[in-house]
């Protein structure tokens, strides 16, 4: 297993057009958190997802866990990383 498999991979749910999913990502991106993966979705590709969402994005997730919906938790984000490392 090489360094990158073991590191967390966070998947934002987003669309293209919405503030909130851009300041999420931004602040995602400025948390610290070394080796952070996040895969960015646009529920828009998917018609599955645009009816899973509608228009409650953007949502956090690591695997089947919701981290934050709408706004950013940076608090429980680094916590929730802390305890699955």
């Amino acid at each position: 297993m090489g360094p990158d498999e073991s590191l967390p991979e966070l998947i934002l749910y987003s669309r293209a057009w919405c503030h909130l999913c851009e300041e999420m990502l931004s602040q995602l991106q400025q948390l610290g958190v070394v080796g952070l993966r996040i895969e960015v979705i646009d529920v828009d590709g998917d018609a599955d997802l645009e009816c899973r969402f509608g228009e409650d994005v953007p949502v956090l997730m690591h695997g089947d866990t919701e981290l934050c919906r709408h706004r950013l938790d940076p608090q429980r984000v680094r916590a929730y990383l802390a305890d699955i490392s």
